[in-house]
């Protein structure tokens, strides 16, 4: 048994309707359900037909009648005796109302199909209808004394047969009359429940039965938005369960759209007005129900953040309250403390309809004025009086309320709080067109706007597209909202020019989605925080712009602006496939862009709010890149195995595949445009077979096919993007060579045939994914290549050469301005130096072979006292201000360039003069009579 919620309260003096039904149940009732109302049952045990059956030989709208009052008073007894808890309470009432429909609807089918025959479809089954309980009955939180609303429906692609001359419409809908008849109908024995089937397409208006496919084009031609809130409580609740199912599967798409739908708000906002209307015009403000901090409040907050996101998290798509706020609250789209007010609100108002409807037996909603009842109701809720009682109701619902208009206050009232009317005004008719050039150049100085022209251009050619010529009326009306919030907004940014026409662009690419116009609208934080990084960075713009998506991070700038851990990449990654089947490479694949993006943007937006210095930036970058191959490996490796088995050793073992990263990735350098320099090895027989497939193949060839379908699910644009852009050129023989290569024959070749500059790249290169023991074992095979003595004259002719090359090819320097990575004493110029370093000190100073990044290669250097402290100094001073420089052009979607007057040119000259002495003109090792190059004085 529950702990009790609370103390127990004498049913019979609680309901009148208690009172009154309970000495005839206990002397019309089985001993089962006598048991049960005593609580001397641990559980109330309901069953409607057995309940019948044991009546004897009544008349069955009688006998059910009979039942649900037996029924209606055990669970009313077990609630005030506080033997049931308030979620137990409602399940017993909703399996009741669940249990008494399935007996209408099996009384009904047998009288219809008495006159017309049973409906079978070809196969010779009997068809049922299908009756979904939408509501409360569909949520199992079904009040006392409830309506029950119904939509009513019959599967027509089962090839239904009939042999009368009645259509199967005709059928079902006999059927279906003859059931609510029953239900609803009042006798001498009371009624079953009210039941209302206006909620089906068209109302009343409508059929009372439609087909599947009738439904299915209603709402995809007419569905409205008050019926997606609807649909979000629909469960089968009698007949053909399955086809119900099936049903409300088919209509999930229309209820929980695939983007963020915040034009949700909007509509739950409009039905919230017009239920106000109705209160007041009703005067019915003591509504617990429909009034201010009721329950509707509570269901309206919960279920407009599932019609927003339901559609990408399907743990949302739950029929049931408070199981959702608990969801809401775990995913951080409420606040926990929120979420616990809310729920503990929820059950005390649900406690006190209860408590109202108890009384006798009626749908009511209405807090009583008169005190006498008010102490009645209070001894009902174990509380000392009407007042008492009455100060509770009116602070809980006051708090409801205003948890409610947190979420759901009008734009007006967010967006115009801080301006007056008159300037809001301006705004407005600033995007209408209405003002002269003069009067929008006056208007947008006043913000800080210098070059009002492009910024009243950027409007101009926002109304010209035809997206917004088509964009329907709702939309407009968003926009119309927005477009003033951005120049207002932008007097409180760094650059308001920058930020307004940055953010213009966003705008025109998303202006005919206007669920991420509603986002702005409703959510003026997120239109802060879109404008502070729009002027902060060009690609961040361009970013969001290309993949609107990237919004939804805006509304907590908590998460935004802190970077996830490795440990949180993994997870959160896993619980983003998690919704997805193993083998659905399309929406993995979706799911794994989307979650790069995101992810990406967090450690882009704490870089440009200076929250993290730039190494600790690539550090964030390069364990993202990580997380997200090793993770689209094994999406590949299933794909792969499910079709063709596994490779596996003569032990057993899979064999082994791993990831080598080169370049950016390889060197834990990573920049927000960087591609992923990869290599792929393998170590196994490659002629051996495949196991425990469809189909053989060699292992060579699967892993070919292996990293082919990494490379596709990383790199293949879809809807949601790319990941990443695979580079694969610095694989052994280049674009000429094999996809992948074994490890024998990839440690042949760096011995064998591999230029200088293939050792150069091999400094830079580590194992990110795969399997443990190859990755350790490149690693080891790296260290002893690159440890191979070499002749320090000729590997820097060779170094040279190849950066001679290179700065043909790629410098853009020109006579006013230095290209900084390729410029003479540039970025790459100090990345050679270190390669050079290790490739030529590195047989005899191992220490040098540990790192994969330039800067600590450079520091050994200096630690080993194979070079001067100042010299290492100079260059590791400039390569971080040129990492910094062109890191910062990247956010910017620039290539980084420096005025060759500038104040980096000593610094630029100072680095030119070590390649001089380094590369131009080093001395070798066996030359004993002269320091090694740059060694210390």
């Amino acid at each position: 048994m529950a702990t009790p919620e609370h103390a127990p309260i004498d049913p019979c003096t609680a309901s009148d309707f208690v009172a009154r039904w309970y000495r005839h149940c206990l002397d019309t009732s089985p001993d089962w359900v006598v048991a049960g109302m005593a609580g001397s049952a641990t559980t109330l045990e309901i069953d409607v037909a057995r309940w019948v059956r044991e009546c004897g030989d009544v008349d069955p709208g009688a006998a059910l009648r009979g039942a649900r009052n037996a029924f209606l008073v055990a669970i009313a007894w077990r609630d005030l005796a506080a033997i049931d808890g308030l979620d137990r309470v409602l399940a017993n009432l909703s399996a009741l109302a669940d249990q008494c429909i399935e007996y209408a609807l099996h009384q009904a089918e047998a009288e219809v199909a008495e006159r017309f025959g049973a409906l079978r479809d070809r196969q010779g089954g009997v068809v049922h209808l299908i009756v979904i309980g939408m509501g409360k009955l569909g949520g199992r939180e079904l009040n006392f004394s409830s309506d029950i609303d119904l939509i009513l429906a019959f599967d027509e692609s089962r090839g239904i047969e009939i042999d009368a001359d009645l259509d199967a419409a005709g059928y079902f809908r006999r059927v279906a009359q003859r059931m609510v008849k029953l239900l609803s109908e009042t006798t001498a024995e009371g009624f079953v429940y009210r039941v209302d089937t206006r909620l089906r397409p068209f109302g009343d208006a409508g059929a009372l039965v439609g087909s599947v496919g009738a439904m299915e084009q209603y709402y995809q031609a007419h569905g409205r938005e008050w019926e997606r809130y609807a649909w979000i409580k629909a469960r089968p609740v009698a007949g053909d369960i399955e086809g119900g199912q099936r049903l409300i599967a088919t209509l999930r798409p229309f209820v929980y759209r695939r983007y963020l739908d915040y034009g949700a708000f909007e509509s739950i906002r409009e039905m919230k007005a017009m239920i106000d209307r109705q209160v007041a015009r009703r005067d019915s403000q003591a509504d617990v129900k429909l009034g201010y901090g009721g329950i509707r409040e509570i269901e309206f907050l919960a279920q407009v953040f599932q019609l927003v996101r339901g559609g990408q998290e399907p743990e949302l798509q739950d029929n049931r309250l408070r199981p959702t706020l608990a969801r809401l609250a775990e995913s951080g789209h409420l606040a926990a403390a929120t979420a616990e007010r809310l729920d503990a609100g929820y059950v005390f108002l649900r406690r006190l309809e209860n408590r109202l409807q108890m009384v006798d037996d009626r749908q009511t909603h209405e807090f009583p004025a008169d005190a006498g009842e008010r102490d009645r109701l209070a001894r009902a809720m174990a509380m000392a009086d009407g007042e008492t009682l009455a100060a509770e109701t009116e602070r809980v619902r006051r708090e409801v309320h205003a948890l409610f208009e947190q979420v759901f206050a009008s734009p007006d009232s967010k967006e115009k709080a801080d301006a007056s009317d008159r300037e809001h005004a301006a705004l407005e008719a600033l995007w209408q067109q209405t003002l002269s050039a003069a009067e929008a150049d006056d208007l947008l100085e006043r913000y800080g706007i210098e070059d009002t022209a492009a910024v009243r251009q950027a409007l101009v050619e926002l109304q010209d597209q035809r997206r917004y010529r088509i964009l329907e009326a709702r939309g407009r009306r968003w926009l119309g909202e927005l477009i003033p919030a951005v120049i207002a907004a932008s007097a409180n940014t760094d650059d308001p020019e920058r930020s307004v026409l940055r953010t213009l662009s966003v705008i025109s690419e998303i202006v005919g989605r206007s669920n991420y116009i509603a986002l702005l609208v409703e959510y003026p934080a997120a239109l802060s925080t879109l404008m502070r990084l729009c002027g902060a960075s060009e690609w961040i713009t361009q970013r969001i712009a290309e993949q609107p998506a990237l919004l939804d991070s805006f509304l907590d700038p908590r998460q935004l602006y802190h970077p996830p851990r490795r440990s949180e990449l993994e997870a959160e990654l896993a619980d983003d496939l998690a919704a997805f089947d193993v083998l659905d490479l399309d929406q993995r694949m979706n799911a794994l862009r989307r979650f790069t993006q995101k992810a990406m943007l967090r450690i882009a937006a704490a870089d440009v709010t200076n929250a993290m210095p730039l190494m600790i930036v690539s550090d964030h970058l390069t364990a993202l890149a990580e997380v997200v191959l090793e993770v689209a490996l094994g999406m590949a490796w299933d794909q792969m195995s499910d079709r063709y088995g596994e490779p596996r050793l003569e032990d057993g073992r899979r064999a082994p595949f791993a990831v080598i990263a080169y370049g950016k990735l390889g060197g834990l350098e990573l920049g927000y445009t960087s591609d992923l320099d990869l290599v792929f090895v393998y170590d196994s027989p490659s002629e051996a077979a495949t196991q425990g497939g469809r189909r053989e193949l060699t292992h060579q060839v699967f892993f070919t096919r292996l990293a082919q379908r990494l490379i596709h699910i990383l790199s293949t644009a879809t809807p949601a993007g790319r990941a990443y852009e695979i580079d694969m050129r610095l694989r052994p023989s280049g674009n000429a060579g094999l996809m992948v290569t074994h490890i024998e024959a990839f440690a042949r070749y760096q011995r064998e045939q591999a230029w200088t500059w293939e050792h150069q790249a091999l400094v830079r290169a580590r194992p990110v994914a795969g399997d443990a023991g190859l990755g350790a074992r490149f690693a080891g095979l790296r260290r002893e290549l690159l440890a191979t003595e070499r002749d320090p004259a000729r590997l820097a002719a060779e170094v040279r050469s190849m950066r001679q090359r290179m700065r043909r090819v790629k410098d853009e320097t020109t006579d006013r301005r230095w290209d900084v990575k390729q410029m003479p004493g540039g970025l790459i110029d100090i990345e050679f130096m270190a390669q050079y370093a290790a490739l030529a000190y590195g047989h005899d100073c191992p220490e040098l072979l540990i790192f994969t990044d330039a800067i600590r290669i450079l520091e050994t250097m200096e630690s080993a006292q194979r070079a001067r402290y100042a010299d290492i100094r100079t260059m590791t001073r400039a390569y971080r201000d040129y990492r910094r420089v062109v890191h910062a052009a990247a956010l910017q979607g620039q290539r980084a360039m420096i005025d060759r007057d500038s104040r980096r040119e000593a610094e630029r000259q100072a680095v030119a003069d070590l390649w001089a002495h380094w590369i131009d003109r080093p001395v070798g090792p066996s030359d004993d009579s002269t320091d090694p190059p740059g060694a210390p004085a």
